[in-house]
């Protein structure tokens, strides 16, 4: 019992940054119909900003996130602004492709940058060596705390969604882009606002993974599995982004301790291929219905 403790609780921590990616995917998604995939390597970037901000210039683990998801939120608009804003309009295929290109973009920017390169680093946070004992349980203080910044981040996205002015604007926007243009919101700045914190949610994932898996510039191939996580929770559903990677999270960490060698790797496609065979649309996804 002890062990299925300790598998569930790192089966949530490692599923709360999958999910953390995956809504990057979903809010662009919702917004635009676009999938973007350089969301994982958004996530790898918001971890060297981090690692450069704790390490280098020696700031506290907190003003380490904030510098971080600043900055990567300022990256993702720009990425939106200059590189998929001139493409609007273009077949889906165009945009899927440019996101991939960007990836790749960034993840050879950042090999060539001083400091940075193709080595690994330890990005130091306050919880890294604390355990605590329940019982006969010994439970790491990193996996409960990235539990807890996951349920502090997606609170304040709901606060954010459900009272501001900009995030109802988002959701207006994500529904129906031209009747909300008709009401007189900014469509494309809204757009690009979206990508920006999508970015930042992006940066915070990896912050959160770095303890794990270290900082370096192929981390962001995570983005791997958080993608079948907001596909079975449902592509276009927030809480289903969520609950899908809180899935696959515990799905590979059980598979890693009962199932043969190797299977780990591949027990997020083998859910994915389960839900779409059961539910096509994804736990929370909703079927489209055409009219002929």
């Amino acid at each position: 019992m002890s062990q299925v403790l300790q598998l569930l609780l790192a089966g949530v921590a490692q599923g709360c940054v999958y999910a953390l990616v995956a809504l990057g995917f979903v809010l662009i998604y919702k917004a635009t119909e676009t999938v973007n995939f350089a969301q994982g390597d958004l996530m790898m970037l918001g971890g060297f900003f981090a690692l450069t901000s704790s390490v280098i210039l020696g700031w506290p683990y907190w003003a380490t996130i904030v510098f971080a998801v600043a900055a990567m939120a300022a990256v993702g608009m720009l990425i939106e602004r200059l590189v998929l804003r001139p493409v609007l309009g273009q077949p889906a295929f165009t945009v899927v492709m440019i996101t991939i290109g960007v990836g790749y973009v960034l993840r050879g920017v950042v090999t060539m940058i001083p400091g940075w390169g193709t080595d690994t680093y330890t990005l130091p946070t306050p919880f890294s060596e604390g355990v605590f004992q329940i019982g006969e349980v010994i439970f790491a203080v990193q996996q409960v705390a990235v539990i807890g910044m996951t349920a502090a981040l997606c609170a304040v996205l709901y606060l954010f969604f459900r009272f501001s002015k900009l995030g109802v604007a988002m959701q207006a926007t994500s529904q129906n882009q031209l009747a909300a243009a008709y009401m007189g919101i900014p469509v494309r700045r809204v757009n690009m606002m979206i990508w920006g914190l999508s970015a930042g949610v992006a940066a915070f994932a990896g912050i959160l993974l770095a303890p794990a898996t270290f900082v370096h510039s192929n981390m962001g191939f995570i983005g791997l599995k958080a993608f079948p996580a907001a596909v079975v929770g449902g592509f276009g559903s927030v809480p289903g982004a969520i609950v899908g990677g809180l899935i696959i999270g515990l799905v590979e960490a059980f598979a890693g301790r009962y199932m043969p060698e190797g299977f780990k790797d591949v027990a997020a496609y083998v859910v994915v291929l389960v839900v779409l065979l059961l539910r096509p649309s994804g736990i929370f996804g909703e079927t489209a219905q055409k009219k002929v």
